[in-house]
């Protein structure tokens, strides 16, 4: 359990004024972490949780940039063992177990991959795939994940593919392959639970405020909304920036992927209740997903593409990208899909260390951890899967390098924000409460509906859309949303298609009305 429980997690404006200008008066801090994606949230959360004085800044919101742009999985590191990468396989089946049991069960569910055997597949390549799920298996045992948790692999037949999958091709189609790995309900929800669980730990979640000019011990701050610079002292200044790293510590050589992923309405696909899953021509042990999600949604990726030059706020799919998704899923496909049928599309920028020449695709995801010639420790790397043991390695380091007095790390079992064992203030029974509120916020969706003070909390925000009013609320007054991309673009997905955004942006600006 929580060390107070009764500790407000609540993040917004007037939180966010009363410790900024806590931390301008002079406010003494163990830890300062810059980047608000899922490393540097967990980096707090850790710190916090060992009872170290943290605040925690980011220039924009929580999950600006990569954090938000993943494929929502919890991968238990199939690919990884493929490529020989025992360490990292192994290493991330743990870290989805503690995930899906312990950390956040109500944020990751079993996601069923469905690879269906289809002509086009040779008799090798079925061999290699079902090899690899049987060692995915092995894989969630090793981790002590039960199959309650994650089922076990298994050959199903045709019949059964075109009920998960009811536009996968009919002819020639010799059954499918099943496999389970996790699925978040969303990446940037996880970001957002991480980051208030820090604050019931006593972290400060400061959006909205730049750093600059950082040592060992020192770094300005620079409030975005007020213009008002300070410089704050630490005893250790950790740098979680992602691919912005190189603007804390210019020493950095990072080499960005993009990797790009396509929004469909669920229709299109027949309403498919597994990820549709499409191995890349040509190669071992990458796949193409068609990923049923919230809001009635299917996203299709993943691409994996060099990324050099400036870093852009927000990363722009490339057309040959929209097209190598949309060639390898019609692969498989009786009922084509088209560029038109596309509603949405998003990409993000993986943070790779720059090994040198090569594929990015082959570039390893392990993380590192640096110290600059002016202090500042910086991670780099690493996938969101191991976030948790990212940040148990660097709050390590920062620890000893800086002869830090902590407690041991508590994460492995610190339920998050949400979580059965860690529901927040009570709210009474949350009867009525709408399904799709309750895969967002688990055990705290009784009190998103009983703490709205708005008319008609449970209405949606515009027709066909299945996010609450009181959500857009509970953004504002609870998750530390002060402009109105905050709610529609990471504390919801609405953003993602153009068109919902326009019928939910005059909402999404009621809430904020007042918020300075």
């Amino acid at each position: 359990m929580v060390d107070d429980p009764a500790r407000s997690t609540a993040l917004n404006a007037q939180r966010r004024t009363t410790e900024l200008e806590a931390l301008a008066d002079g406010d003494a801090l163990d830890v300062i972490v810059i980047g608000g994606g899922i490393t540097g949230v967990g980096i707090a959360l850790d710190a916090a949780s060992r009872g170290l004085r943290t605040a925690l800044v980011e220039k924009r919101d929580l999950a600006f940039g990569t954090s938000r742009w993943s494929s929502k999985l919890v991968h238990g590191g199939l690919r990884y063992l493929a490529s020989g990468n025992i360490g990292i396989a192994r290493r991330s089946a743990v870290e989805r177990g503690i995930l899906m049991s312990r950390n956040a069960p109500h944020l990751v569910h079993a996601m069923p991959q469905l690879v269906p055997l289809l002509p086009s597949m040779n008799r090798a390549s079925r061999a290699l795939v079902r090899a690899g799920f049987l060692a995915g298996d092995a894989l969630r045992v090793l981790a002590g994940t039960s199959s309650s948790t994650l089922p076990r692999s298994r050959r199903i037949s045709a019949g059964r593919v075109a009920e998960m999958a009811p536009t996968v091709q009919r002819d020639g189609l010799a059954g499918g392959l099943l496999n389970y790995d996790g699925q978040l309900i969303d990446d940037a929800r996880l970001v957002t639970a991480v980051a208030r669980t820090a604050a019931q730990h006593g972290a400060r979640i400061l959006t909205y405020v730049a750093a600059s000019e950082a040592t060992a011990t020192s770094v300005r701050l620079t409030d975005q909304r007020s213009g008002q610079s300070f410089d704050v002292s630490a005893g250790a200044v950790i740098n979680a920036a992602g691919v912005w790293a190189g603007d804390i510590d210019p020493g950095l050589k990072l080499r960005p992927s993009r990797g790009t992923h396509l929004v469909f309405d669920a229709g299109t696909f027949g309403n498919p209740t597994a990820a549709l899953t499409i191995p890349i021509p040509g190669e071992l042990n990458r796949f193409v997903f068609a990923m049923p999600e919230q809001l009635g949604r299917i996203y299709l990726g993943l691409t994996d593409e060099d990324a050099p030059g400036p870093i852009p706020d927000v990363p722009e799919p490339s057309e040959a990208e929209v097209a190598f998704l949309l060639d390898t899923v019609n692969t498989a496909l009786g009922t084509k899909v088209a560029a038109t049928d596309v509603i949405g599309s998003y990409a993000g920028l993986r943070p790779l260390i720059d090994t040198g020449a090569g594929r990015t695709a082959d570039v390893s995801r392990d993380h590192a951890i640096f110290e600059s010639p002016t202090g500042v420790i910086s991670v780099v790397g690493g996938k969101l899967t191991e976030y948790r043991y990212m940040a148990e390695d660097v709050l390590n380091r920062a620890v000893a390098l800086r002869a830090l007095r902590a407690a041991p790390c508590r994460t492995r079992n610190l339920p998050l924000v949400g979580a059965p064992a860690n529901p927040g203030p009570a709210a009474g029974p949350g009867r009525g409460i709408p399904d799709s509120l309750v895969a967002r916020y688990g055990a705290e969706s009784a009190t998103v509906v009983a703490s709205a003070t708005c008319e008609r909390p449970t209405d949606p925000v515009a027709d066909g859309i299945d996010v609450t009013r009181a959500e857009f609320e509970y953004a504002v007054t609870h998750e530390g949303a002060l402009e109105a991309g905050d709610i529609l673009d990471r504390r919801t997905r609405i953003g993602l298609v153009l068109r919902d955004r326009e019928r939910a942006v005059a909402v999404a600006e009621e809430f904020l009305a007042g918020v300075v």
